[in-house]
């Protein structure tokens, strides 16, 4: 209940009663479990996230470490909720700009899910999708290609063609060919993208609006000879 109500308050932007409710979670479940149960990490966790929601990163970073290791002690090394640690905390990486450190931990994160789910699950195109941006910002393009593909991949075997998750993967990859000036594919998974955004979930919904954004900004490129 306590972190529920922290969540709320975190919508709400009430970040210092946030924090108070997560506390307090997290010392209800340290008494109820003691320190090195996985219920435990969980509530760790979501502290970590709340402070690295709002900049705190020195504090978050011990906090997503010792979610992690509570995780792969309890659980072992291999359980999906040690993915979702490592996970956390290479975002957390990516945040502070140690790229370097980051990329194991993703892909550590990717062959959990590969081995827990199978190779065409969700999760796994989650992970991918992660992997695929830390290598987009490292400018190593034509190592994230096929990982972007294989999302997009996984997520119409899923979902089927017209998911909202299908879009995303398909802007993923257009922003991808736009950057190694395959502009006119990059256009046509753009169009794909904002169809399926508008068709979904409207034409005033966020993701729909920027997708419209992204093909705007393309087009006017384009027009320029850009």
């Amino acid at each position: 209940m306590f972190n529920q109500l922290g969540v709320l308050f975190y919508i709400k932007a009430d970040y210092a009663q946030a924090e108070t409710l997560k506390r307090r979670a997290l010392a209800i479940d340290e008494k109820t479990y003691g320190p090195d149960h996985s219920e435990v990490a969980i509530r760790v966790g979501n502290l970590a996230s709340l402070f690295e929601a709002i900049g705190r990163f020195a504090e978050a970073e011990p906090l997503h470490r010792r979610a992690l290791a509570i995780h792969e002690a309890s659980l072992g090394l291999d359980n999906p909720y040690v993915a979702i640690g490592l996970n956390n905390l290479a975002r957390l990486l990516q945040a502070t700009n140690r790229l370097a450190e980051a990329e194991p931990l993703v892909r550590r994160a990717l062959a959990i899910n590969e081995k827990s789910y199978g190779q065409d699950h969700p999760k796994v195109a989650i992970r991918l999708s992660n992997l695929a941006q830390l290598l987009q910002a490292t400018n190593r393009l034509a190592e994230a290609e096929p990982l972007v593909r294989r999302a997009l991949a996984v997520n119409e075997k899923s979902y089927g063609q017209d998911h909202p998750s299908v879009a995303n993967r398909l802007n993923n990859l257009a922003m991808l060919l736009q950057a190694t000036n395959r502009v006119a594919k990059a256009e046509q998974l753009m169009r794909r993208a904002l169809a399926i955004f508008e068709a979904s979930l409207g034409q005033d919904h966020p993701q729909a609006v920027t997708a419209r954004d992204n093909l705007a900004a393309l087009v006017a490129a384009l027009a320029k000879g850009g």
